[in-house]
Order: C-alpha cells, then structure tokens, then sequence
C-alpha cells in the first residue's frame, strides 16, 4: 500500500501506539491532542499478556517490561480480609505470559519517545469530521486539514464517533464512582489485589518504584462528588479497611486524589464509515473490572495498522470493523456483568458472592479471562 496521511485524534494510549505501528510502516502520520501535554500522572495500569504483545509488536514491549512490575500475588477477599480468591500468577504467566503493573506516566513516556514529538500536535480541539469526500476532512479549532485516514483515539466523549455514528447513544453511567491514587515509595510490597465489599471495591497495584497505585470504587449518584475533599470521602469509606489499606493511604498526597464517574459505551453498529476509524474507548469504552480496557485499545492499534499492511485502504478498515468490533464487543460486556456482581449492596447477595468465590477452583479465574489473553497480533 502506499504510503498514507493519517490524522489520528486523540494522544492517549491506543492513538499513541497506533501513530508508532502505522510510523514504523512508513506513513505519515501525525497525533492530534487537545491537551497542553499528552500522558496521566496520577494512576498505574495492569497490562495483561494480550497488551504486551501489541507493545512487542511496536516495538517498545521491552521497554516497558523493564519499567514495569511483575504481578507477583494477587485475588480477591472479603470485608474482613479475608483471601476469597487467589489468582495462580504463575500459571497465568505459564501459559499465557507475564501481567505487570507499570505508572501510567512512564507508559506515556516510552511511547511519545518511540513516537517522536514531531509527530504530536499539541493543543489542538477537534471540532469534526468531515467523511462525504475520499480524502476525509478534519475541522479543528485553527482552521481543516485533510488526510487519507483519520483515527478517532478521542475517547469516552468522542467527537470522531459523531461522524462515525450520529446515531449512537451517549455512554451511560454504570452506578458507581472511583477514585485512583499513587502512593509516596513504600517498603518492599508485592502483594496486590481487591477487597470486596458492600457496594464498594477497594484495589492494590504495587509499581516497579515501590509506591503503590491504588484505587476504590463505590456506589453513588452520578456527578456526586465529596464537599471537604475526595481524599476525605476515601479516608470515610476505606480508613478502617483491612491492612494494608489504612498504612498506605498515610502515604497518599491529598491533593493528588483522582475521582471519575465509570461510564461505558453502548454498542455501536460499526467502528469504520468511509475512511474514518474508531479505535479505544471512542469505539467501546468499558468498566474497568476485567483491567483490559487499555489492553484493548492496544489491541486496536496493532490490528488495524497491521491490516493496513495486507490490504486496499477500504478493504483494510473493513476487516478491522470485523475483527475488532464482535471482540470487543463480548469482553465489554462481560466486564459490565463483572462489574455488576462486585458493586452488589443487598446483603444477602453479597454473602452469596462470597461464598461463590470461596468455592470457586483455582483454575476457574484464569479461564474466565481466556478469551481476553489468548489475543495474538495478525501476522
């Protein structure tokens, strides 16, 4: 194929790696994002086996690797602390490949430098998408531009997705609000995991520099937010949880405190019109309760830059929609019916849970993810 000018629209993680892959394959390609600077510094990520073979297949898989914790220990338990669930990190590792934890920021860093800041175009909103003509047209907030590809990396709220899908429901509310910490560097701690309660989540990701990412998620109205300070409204529901959530809390900057609203995408019809694609959370944005919704993304970006490889630009878009939208689409999903169970409040049903998890064999866990895992990039 020749060589192609591609606008992708968005700087996070997935429009990231799909600028590099599509970079590395000789177009030309430039990453439009509205913010001052592209990354998050706040929070970590889990990047499962699926995640670190679409950064292997850009290149960069190693990198991160080094700057990146391998997910030693981890399940589930109870209020009371305790063990539910133990996930096998060793069986996962066995034959699916290594999870590890990495801060967001350093992710961010790997991959603008594989990148090149050349390519991004910083401060930049796009305002819309005109798809009517071959070479698709992109207003934005210094004047269009147009190319032969445009990628809509723009997430939850996508302005991409409007042209893609006029008609596509706006992201819905899943119940529940979640706040993402960092932790100041603490003693040697390498056993993660979740806490679940009633109508709340508690999870530890201990990072490769010692502090430690952590995040609680509770039920509550959409747009509720905490009058004396989020980190006020963490201290109230997780301060007297089990070990060692208080301790590691002490070592969390108040001001650092994230909160967001969990909201995902209704399925869309399709993730391509004319020569425009949907890729991350612009195309299936997702409750975080599977972890994959990252790893997905990368997904995207390889898949489709891989396409572009083995194909007619038109052709190429078509058979990412096919492969990429029904994938995604089953995990999404799964992960909202995962998402349901952990936030359940009625107590008899919470104690049912529970009881299910204790019961549940060691293998059971990791197969519940297979479908997730077993991903491998086109060849």
């Amino acid at each position: 194929m020749r060589a192609l000018r591609v606008i992708v629209v968005g700087g996070g993680i997935g429009g990231m790696a799909a600028a590099i892959a599509l970079h590395r394959r000789g177009h030309d390609v430039e990453v439009w994002e509205r913010a001052a600077a592209v990354g998050e510094v706040g929070s970590g990520l889990t990047l499962w086996p699926n995640g670190l073979r679409a950064l292997d297949a850009i290149g960069v898989g190693a990198e991160v690797r080094s700057r990146a914790m391998a997910d030693t220990e981890g399940g589930i338990r109870d209020r009371s602390g305790r063990w539910l669930t133990r996930t096998d990190t060793e069986k996962v590792a066995d034959r699916y490949g290594p999870v590890v934890a990495v801060h967001r920021a350093d992710l961010f860093d790997i991959l603008r430098t594989a990148l090149g800041e050349d390519r991004l175009r910083l401060g930049v909103t796009v305002t819309g998408v005109d798809i009517e003509d071959p070479a698709v047209q992109v207003l934005h907030s210094g004047g269009a531009e147009t190319a032969d590809l445009v990628i809509g990396a723009d997430g939850l709220r996508s302005v991409v997705r409007t042209a893609v899908c006029p008609h596509a429901r706006p992201p819905r509310y899943a119940g529940y609000t979640a706040w993402r910490m960092i932790t100041e560097p603490q003693p040697d701690l390498r056993q993660g995991g979740q806490i679940w309660g009633s109508g709340e989540i508690f999870g530890i990701v201990p990072l490769a520099d010692h502090r430690v990412y952590m995040f609680g998620a509770v039920n509550a109205a959409e747009g509720e937010r905490a009058p004396d300070g989020e980190f006020s409204a963490v201290r109230r529901r997780f301060g007297a949880w089990p070990d060692p959530v208080p301790r590691l809390l002490d070592a969390v900057s108040p001001d650092s405190v994230m909160r967001h609203d969990i909201y995902h995408l209704p399925d869309l019809p399709t993730f391509v019109r004319g020569r425009v694609a949907l890729l991350g959370d612009a195309a299936h944005a997702m409750t975080p309760n599977m972890g994959q919704g990252a790893n997905l993304a990368l997904e995207d970006a390889v898949t489709l830059a891989a396409l572009l490889d083995n194909g007619e630009l038109d052709d190429a878009l078509r058979r990412y929609d096919a492969l990429r939208r029904p994938r995604t689409r089953a995990l999404a999903h799964r992960s909202r019916r995962i998402g349901t169970v952990a936030q359940w409040s009625w107590t008899p049903a919470v104690r049912a849970r529970d009881t299910a998890l204790r019961l549940m064999p060691g293998w059971a866990m990791p197969r519940a993810f297979a479908r997730a895992l077993d991903w491998a990039p086109p060849a």
